[in-house]
């Protein structure tokens, strides 16, 4: 289990009180960037990462995922992800999950978005892109930053387990210890 650090915190993105977005927007966004795995073991891995948008998520449909998480965790926000529809695509090498939650909102310089899939995008373990599933691991998570200027960077959390600890801040518990690091962030 970690504490989502890679931005300043993820509470930033998916809590109650964050900068408002575009929410709703109906304007298709593209987000490629490179994905790469290192295992502790030294096996490696990189794919191409597509991130594609059609609709943002609006300020009320974050707070209800935000309510649902506190009140049941990965199991209530698979429940209400799975009924909601989709918003966009995540295209992981050839393997494509849908989107059901994405959010923006500005950092000043650029955009941060989250992005949630009901089901895991893929299950990484034991150095195998292929890995069977365990169960409870229903959430994939990508979280995206980048610039009006330059690539950006982020993370992918393929298959998690997501929560809000006491202090309100989103924590995932990961199907498996290997980071995957996006680089080379651009928005199309």
């Amino acid at each position: 289990m970690r504490l989502c650090k890679l931005f300043a915190t993820c509470v930033a993105v998916l809590s109650i009180a964050s900068a408002p977005n575009a929410a709703g927007a109906d304007q298709v966004q593209t987000i490629t960037a490179s994905a790469a795995v290192k295992s502790a073991g030294g096996v490696g891995a990189t794919a191409p990462l597509t991130v594609t948008v059609r609709k943002l998520t609006t300020d009320a449909e974050r707070d209800e995922l935000m309510a649902a998480l506190k009140t049941g965790g990965t199991p209530s926000a698979h429940a209400l992800l799975v009924k909601r529809g989709d918003v966009g695509t995540v295209q992981l090498g050839g393997r494509q999950t849908a989107i059901k939650y994405a959010y923006a909102r500005d950092t000043g310089g650029g955009q941060m978005l989250t992005v949630v899939t009901a089901e895991p995008i893929v299950f990484l373990g034991g150095g195998l892109p292929d890995a069977k599933s365990k169960a409870g691991y229903d959430l994939g998570l990508v979280l995206l930053e980048y610039a009006g200027s330059g690539p950006g960077h982020g993370e992918l959390v393929p298959a998690t387990k997501i929560r809000v600890d006491g202090e309100g801040a989103i924590v995932t518990e990961d199907y498996s210890a290997d980071v995957v690091k996006l680089t080379n962030v651009v928005r199309k």
